[in-house]
């Protein structure tokens, strides 16, 4: 299991890393780990989440 921090998952997401952390606050985006004070995304979920979000159009609504 690799873990990335905040950074290392924007990155991949081809997002300015504040973007994920106010998702995070929102309920938004990949889920996360806390360990400890810090933050920790494994890196199946943040691909299995940006999978998730494949859309043929977009008036398509997203399913929880």
């Amino acid at each position: 299991m690799k873990l990335l921090n905040n950074e290392q998952a924007a990155e991949i997401l081809g997002l300015r890393p504040g973007t994920l952390e106010i998702w995070r606050l929102q309920g938004k985006g990949p889920i996360f780990r806390k360990i400890g004070r810090l933050v920790r995304y494994v890196e199946a979920d943040v691909f299995s989440w940006l999978d998730g979000q494949k859309r043929v159009s977009t008036s398509q609504r997203v399913t929880p």
